[in-house]
């Protein structure tokens, strides 16, 4: 049994943390913004309230996938749990879609019946407030999350520009998180205008708008998340500069001549390697095993590649190693 409960917490401390974190925080906020609408009855607050249960309820689908995905491999599954946090962000998508879709009706109910004005515009003003601040530093976190998963350093402003760009190649719990911050945040940013608007202008119909506009963009992340671990799910090959740096590491090694084929997969946030090297010819056997268990271990090294499996073939005299292309 104490070896149970040591199985589990160790497996809680591989977990992702940026989905675990954001969990507890959106769920504090929502709670928050909950008690605003009650209050005042403003419909951007119920969107942005809608949209940090979603984020809270997916965020914590997610880190428990990312539990279960850090599980080594058994006799049954002999690949590992890779692909269970592809799954349980793909349940997460069906949350935010929900979501989403409750928070256009509220948007559209708006835009047919205006709510009333109401003298309480300061307690959603502090509480929005509070939300774009807490929801803005776990996007930060999220952004140096991916950063690090990419092995990219930047500073300032780059690590926006950065992030945005090499998202694709995070763990999916830090992409599903830095997706849904940046709408959150951003949706905040809306929310708030609308309800400093709707407060000291007879513009009341941008309460409805902005909820609307939140529900889009919700929208859009279910649809960027729901692809990215549709792909996950089926299986995909590991981007061309993870490629790239892999098989530099098989080409240091001067006995290496070639590599006649490779593939590697990634799972996750880990990647499969196999292939087969060229090794230079004259070789005896005993030289050239040891010369691929030197590559395997030197592969092995990186905390992102899971397993490897080579194999040895004498230099045939023709160059086979391409790298692949972008895209």
């Amino acid at each position: 049994m104490t070896e149970q409960k040591e199985s589990l917490a160790s497996l809680i401390k591989k977990g992702n943390k940026s989905s675990g974190s954001a969990a507890i925080g959106n769920t504090c906020i929502a709670a928050v913004k909950g008690v605003a609408f009650a209050l005042t009855g403003s419909g951007s607050m119920f969107a942005t309230m809608m949209h940090s249960i979603a984020d809270a309820v997916n965020q914590m689908f997610v880190f428990t996938g990312s539990v279960l995905a850090e599980k080594k491999p058994t006799r049954r599954f002999p690949d590992g749990f890779g692909r269970v946090i592809n799954l349980f962000c793909m349940v997460a998508v069906i949350v935010v879609t929900i979501m989403a879709y409750e928070t256009m009706l509220e948007g559209f109910h708006l835009l047919q019946h205006p709510a009333e004005e109401s003298e309480g515009y300061w307690i959603n003003v502090a509480v929005l407030i509070l939300s774009i601040a807490a929801d803005g530093f776990v996007w930060v976190k999220a952004m140096n999350e991916v950063l690090h998963d990419s092995r990219v350093e930047a500073k300032g402003l780059r690590k926006f520009t950065l992030s945005l760009k090499n998202v694709k190649r995070a763990a999916p719990p830090t992409r599903l998180v830095f997706y849904e911050d940046l709408v959150a945040t951003s949706g905040g940013l809306l929310a708030l205008i609308a309800v400093l608007v709707t407060a000291f202008t007879n513009f009341k119909l941008l309460d409805g708008v902005s909820s609307i506009l939140i529900a889009f963009m919700m929208i859009a992340v279910a649809f960027r998340v729901g692809y990215d671990n549709m792909v996950g799910l089926i299986g995909v090959a590991a981007p061309p500069d993870i490629e790239e740096r892999i098989a530099k590491i098989i080409l240091d090694e001067p006995l290496v001549t070639d590599i006649y084929q490779m593939r590697i997969l990634q799972e996750g946030r880990y990647y499969h390697v196999e292939g087969l090297i060229e090794l230079k010819k004259g070789m005896t056997l005993a030289d050239a095993d040891d010369i691929k268990f030197k590559v395997r271990d030197k592969l092995l090294a990186d905390p992102h590649i899971s397993d490897v499996t080579l194999g040895i073939l004498e230099d045939n005299g023709v160059r086979n190693w391409v790298p692949q292309q972008d895209g």
